[in-house]
């Protein structure tokens, strides 16, 4: 079973998706294992000049995830991500807890390459 990533500014599962994934504060991460959530810090690319979508990435991997669901994805995380064999799918900006239901029902679109601006359909 996956543990899925979602960026986010907040800290737990009512927090809103963050659409930018190399700049966002946090990833929540959720354990289908175990059924819970945990968040693991990204503030290092906050403020980075460049990379930060590859460090972001790592940060994902690192951390054991084989799914993300994200606004947005850039074309060398997504190599990265892609290489690792994580699943991603492109969401809107609503609650963590909504996006995590919509994956389980199977109502999110798994991502076919990279996107920066926003347009995940």
């Amino acid at each position: 079973m996956p543990i899925i990533a979602f960026p986010s500014a907040g800290n737990d599962e009512n927090a809103v998706l963050d659409l930018r994934f190399g700049r966002a504060k946090n990833f929540v991460l959720y354990n289908e294992n175990t059924k819970t959530f945990s968040v693991v810090e990204n503030t290092q690319n906050m403020q980075a000049n460049q990379g930060a979508g590859i460090q972001s990435a790592q940060n994902i991997l690192d951390n054991n995830a084989s799914v993300l669901i994200s606004g947005n994805c850039g074309p060398k995380a997504f190599r990265v991500l892609n290489a690792a064999q994580v699943q991603i799918f492109f969401a809107e900006a609503k609650p963590i807890i909504e996006l995590l239901q919509d994956y389980q029902q199977g109502l999110l679109k798994k991502a076919e390459s990279a996107n920066t601006e926003g347009h995940w359909v």
